[in-house]
């Protein structure tokens, strides 16, 4: 596994490993570290799917908000390492923030309209640095293929129009949410919640749960949406960003489930923002 600090370096590396094989295809898996089971599980689906995997260890401090949690978010490199090489990782791109956010930069990547939904909306300016940092990452790396969770569903929603739009010749691949026995979703902020928040953040996967239940016999989105904040705002230690209904590829408002729905969430369990959800299929069988 070799260990990459620069763009000169990353791209001389990928050509030496392409070199190899002609046909030999490359899976790109971009974190920010910290990793868990949810990100293990897509470096999986990426060993399984190409010849060669990379994957980036960078926290983008464009996707945060000037009172949002990047001088405190986990950094745990040495860590992170051991664990991909033991995935058999071959590449680890790991640079530092002026090699992909140089100060006198003036280039930035924003999708319209969805990128303002969700996330977007209570993240001003969130999606706009998701989209320019993994665009750069898409463009250095020229991956034929890169992985992403199911968790972060209005980020793929984003980066699906973002690779439609802009014409990257690769293939977004989404894998399932990872979780815990109990429900509750992986996420590398979950380190942050004490025991007693950690049982309050359940709230999140039964109310999804609840969602996906009473939505085998009622159509209406609406009423699916109202229910899940009704069963959010009951819960002990929760403080709701939002809970929505939408369509999964635009992230709009929805009013029935015949073409299927993306039920989402984002709540602050003590100081802590998570994110979980669920896609109801056009059949609405949870």
């Amino acid at each position: 596994m070799r260990i990459l600090l620069t763009v000169a370096e990353l791209r001389a590396a990928r050509s030496e490993l392409l070199q190899r094989d002609a046909t030999a295809t490359l899976g790109l898996v971009p974190t920010m570290g910290a990793l868990h089971d949810g990100h293990l599980a897509l470096v999986r689906a990426a060993k399984e799917r190409c010849r060669f995997v990379a994957v980036s260890i960078f926290v983008n401090p464009l996707q945060f908000g000037p009172s949002e949690d990047f001088s405190h978010y986990p950094r745990t490199f040495d860590q992170d390492c051991t664990l991909l090489l033991k995935e058999g990782v071959d590449l680890v791109f790991a640079p530092a923030a002026e090699e992909l956010v140089p100060a006198h930069a003036t280039t930035f990547i924003q999708v319209g309209g969805i990128g303002d939904r969700l996330d977007g909306k209570s993240r001003p300016g969130h999606f706009r640095g998701v989209t320019t940092i993994v665009g750069k990452l898409f463009h250095v790396v020229a991956p034929h293929a890169a992985f992403f969770g199911q968790k972060d569903a209005a980020q793929v929603a984003v980066l699906r129009a973002m690779v439609r739009d802009l014409n990257f010749d690769l293939d977004l691949v989404v894998c399932p949410t990872v979780r815990e026995p109990d429900g509750l979703a992986l996420s590398s902020r979950n380190r942050y919640l004490s025991a007693e928040e950690r049982i309050h953040a359940l709230a999140l996967s039964r109310a999804l749960q609840s969602i996906a239940s009473m939505s085998v016999q009622e159509k209406d989105a609406r009423v699916l949406q109202e229910h899940l904040r009704s069963c959010l705002a009951a819960a002990e230690g929760i403080r709701l960003d939002y809970a929505e209904v939408v369509d999964p590829r635009t992230l709009e408002a929805i009013t029935t489930m015949h073409k299927g729905a993306l039920v989402a969430v984002a709540a602050y369990v003590g100081k802590t923002r998570l994110i979980d959800n669920i896609v109801l299929p056009s059949g609405n069988t949870p």
